[in-house]
């Protein structure tokens, strides 16, 4: 018997959010039985950035996007100059 992957609970905090013309996509999400939330933030180029520390409640993951935005700006999640695209496979 083969064991099945978990689902993944997203919350409905997860969001686009667009600053000075440029968007990034905001994940909050977490395995169906464990009780800590994770945050990516996916850029345009769809890089990604992950946080190592889960959450204790979505809306601690957040906040803590929101507080890296006002230190550090949209251009932290931008990667501007350092994309590397792959081929796409069919």
């Amino acid at each position: 018997m083969q064991d099945r992957d978990p689902n993944i609970i997203h919350s409905g905090l997860s969001r686009t959010v667009t600053v000075q013309g440029a968007s990034v996509e905001v994940l909050i999400y977490r395995l169906e039985h464990d009780p800590k939330w994770a945050l990516e933030v996916v850029n345009e180029a769809k890089t990604s950035t992950v946080w190592d520390a889960l959450f204790d409640t979505d809306e601690e993951a957040l906040q803590a996007f929101e507080l890296a935005l006002a230190e550090e700006g949209i251009d932290a999640f931008l990667d501007r100059g350092n994309v590397i695209e792959f081929p796409r496979r069919h």
